[in-house]
């Protein structure tokens, strides 16, 4: 019998959920959205909203749904070999690859950069970024409750600061919203939509859904259907506040182009903005604040990847991880924001598509009776697809001429592939093919279901 829920409890871990996802990198991007969408900024936020804070609760509620272990163990459904593979380089895309050398450039270019001269911005992000991950590495090596605790008293404090710098935009705006920019101009839902995947939140939450749902259960909700039930209402609360947060620093994006003019990333329109509204003191306290923020998510990938690795690899010592994972990123970062949201970008364009047919086939298991030639077809065959995305992405980042066999593939694609432009080539085909095989899997009364060695499935 599930123990029931009150609302307080549900607000606590809407909360945590909301922590969870909310690392200060995600201000960035709908503060970049914001500048170019311009008078598109409504429909623009909407597409984000689906893949930046949409996408992540359903993966979280895939965790749940499936009663997986983990990410390895649901992606495992596919094959055993695809489920390490999957795992290891979701992992690392939200670890040392990207989201982790991100949490120290993003700390760097809204607390630190506004400070420094232009040129010397090289040294000062060296030697910030030393700083950084040496305090991150110390708190990794030990990962004791204070990282907890600080994290706890940020979120809110981060709430707070947000709140008056947002509210400061819609009294005083800077400025009139501009005019799209770029791809904002044609298709701004869609352009929306894959720049929600920067927020890189439905990785990890199939990386860190089993966090929330074990809270759940621990408050004593068992049933398979109460853990889904009370981690969708607290969902709803985290929901509610990413989407109003977004949303209100979209605004703040779209009408700050005339004061402060266009920008790489989101990071400088945030400390403009402060700067603009409440004078160094604003600034500093955001940099305070996002410095201290950037700081707790990075310990945390720290801590989940040299944990994962760990586990994988037990011959290696779980502080040789976090020494790798720190130094590596602590590399990356000195490429610059800029440089490191451009290369995580065809990393995302390959792996956002296989994360999000994970999720569907979570769901729809039970009516394909949970067959694994299912999620190995609809797996290939998104595969096929979002590689040559990945490729074509890579390319225009070197901005080097594709191979003429890439070249040939892509102009067979988006002849072919209806959305293929849009970068979402790979939806229809692997509906089609969840369709076609889950009829096959319906009718047939061969053997083959994965979760056969999960009594419990």
């Amino acid at each position: 019998m599930d123990t029931k829920l009150d609302f307080k409890t549900y607000l606590i871990i809407g909360m945590m959920l909301f922590a969870l996802f909310f690392g200060a990198g995600n201000l960035i991007f709908p503060a970049q959205l914001g500048q170019y969408a311009g008078t598109e900024v409504g429909i623009a936020i909407l597409g984000f909203l689906i893949t930046g804070v949409g996408l992540p609760l359903l993966g979280i509620l895939a965790l749940g749904f499936s009663k997986s272990d983990d990410l390895r163990d649901l992606s495992s459904r596919v094959h055993p070999i695809y489920g390490l593979i999957f795992t290891a380089m979701l992992y690392l895309t939200i670890g040392p690859f990207f989201a982790l050398p991100r949490t120290g450039a993003v700390a760097y270019e809204i607390g630190i950069a506004p400070f420094t001269g232009s040129g010397s911005s090289a040294t000062a992000l060296l030697v910030f970024s030393l700083i950084f991950f040496t305090i991150a590495l110390a708190l990794s090596l030990n990962p004791l409750e204070i990282v907890n605790k600080i994290g706890k008293v940020l979120s809110p404090a981060i709430l707070v600061t947000l709140a008056v710098l947002l509210v400061a935009a819609f009294i005083m705006p800077m400025g009139s919203i501009g005019t799209p920019q770029n791809n904002y101009m044609d298709n701004a839902f869609l352009t929306g939509f894959l720049e929600g995947y920067n927020t890189m939140d439905a990785l990890a939450s199939l990386v860190f859904g089993i966090i929330v749902i074990s809270s759940v259960r621990k408050l004593g909700v068992s049933s398979a259907k109460g853990v889904l039930a009370a981690t969708m209402k607290s969902g709803i609360i985290a929901a509610a506040l990413l989407a109003t947060v977004y949303g209100g620093i979209a605004y703040l994006g779209a009408t700050s182009t005339d004061t402060l003019g266009f920008f790489d990333t989101g990071g400088p329109v945030l400390s403009g903005a402060s700067s603009h509204y409440f004078g160094t003191f604003g600034m500093l306290l955001l940099a305070v604040i996002i410095t201290l923020a950037c700081l707790t998510t990075a310990v945390g990938l720290i801590v989940a990847n040299a944990g994962f690795f760990n586990k994988l690899m037990p011959r290696i010592n779980y502080k040789i991880f976090v020494v790798i994972f720190s130094v590596f990123s602590l590399i990356v970062a000195n490429a610059g924001l800029a440089n490191i949201i451009a290369f995580s970008i065809p990393v995302l364009l390959f792996l956002y598509p296989l994360a999000i047919v994970l999720i569907l086939l979570a769901f729809l298991s039970p009516l394909f009776k949970h067959r694994r030639f299912v999620y190995a077809t609809v797996t290939i065959v998104t595969f096929f697809i979002a590689i040559i995305d990945g490729m074509k992405a890579l390319t225009d980042s070197i901005e080097v001429e594709n191979p003429g066999w890439l070249q040939g593939i892509i102009d067979f694609y988006a002849a072919n592939l209806p959305l293929y432009n849009e970068g979402l080539g790979w939806l229809l085909p692997a509906l089609a093919a969840i369709l076609i095989t889950g009829i096959i899997a319906r009718f047939s009364s061969k053997e083959g279901s994965v979760s056969a060695n999960h009594p419990n499935h």
